[in-house]
């Protein structure tokens, strides 16, 4: 009696990359229009969104991204404005 064995799975399954919630500095860099630099710069002086180090390759979770993109946002109101310097001689 021979079982049959399905090796592949049903097509209605579509298996998940394992790390499609992530994004390399290079992708990170070039979707900021910034350099890999300056994300390691960011990195260095805990400025920019939070990463982890798998081996040698530095990942952003895009969820953290955006929520660290959220926090950037500054509502420009009357009391936080900085006053307007004029150019010149007065």
């Amino acid at each position: 009696m021979d079982i049959p064995l399905d090796p592949l799975p049903s097509p209605s399954i579509t298996p998940v990359p394992l790390l499609s919630e992530w994004m390399t500095r290079a992708e990170l860099a070039r979707e900021l229009c910034v350099t890999e630099d300056t994300l390691g710069r960011w990195h260095r002086q805990r400025k920019g969104p939070s990463s982890v180090k798998a081996g040698r390759r530095v990942l952003y979770r895009r969820s953290s991204v955006l929520a660290w993109i959220d926090a950037q946002e500054q509502d420009p109101s009357p009391d936080t404005q900085r006053p307007v310097r004029s150019r010149g001689r007065r």
